[in-house]
């Protein structure tokens, strides 16, 4: 059985936990939710859900521009991903960086359509930005992925 938990920081709640959910939920979950701008995490049977901030955006945004105009005045091949879904089934986590970006890794992946990280590399980079949440307990599950900078 899942049990709920919100959290609230800035007045109103923009995140909430489910705990004892499986990884056939968490997908079901993850497809119905793809085209809404709910980021999700998922470590282990815990499930958070989490909605963001337009100042969240906006920083995302601004980040985004800033590696996108450095890696051409650099000339370096980049492929930005976006908030793609990361997830492996045998660790039992998955989540969505805010940005993400392949650089040396690029031409090792063999579909950019599905990225599976168990063949495919992770992305270089992952950008998350902090503001209502902190994203310091999620560093362990980049780390399982084998996502290098965070």
């Amino acid at each position: 059985m899942a049990t709920a938990s919100p959290g609230t920081r800035h007045g109103a709640p923009q995140r909430i936990a489910l705990r004892g959910v499986n990884w056939a939920d968490y997908r079901a979950v993850r497809e119905a939710l793809d085209d809404r701008s709910v980021r999700m995490t998922y470590d282990r049977g815990v499930l958070e859900l989490m909605t963001p901030l337009p100042i969240h955006e906006r920083y995302k945004v601004l980040i985004g521009r800033m590696i996108d105009m450095m890696t051409l005045e650099m000339r370096m091949r980049v492929v930005g991903l976006g908030s793609a879904t990361f997830q492996r089934e045998d660790l039992e986590r998955g989540l969505e960086p805010d940005q993400c970006y392949y650089f040396s890794s690029a031409e090792k992946v063999a579909d950019w359509a599905r990225i599976d990280l168990s063949v495919d590399p992770p992305p270089d980079l992952a950008i998350k930005i902090d503001i209502a949440s902190d994203s310091r307990r999620r560093l362990s599950i980049y780390a399982a992925l084998g996502v290098p900078e965070v």
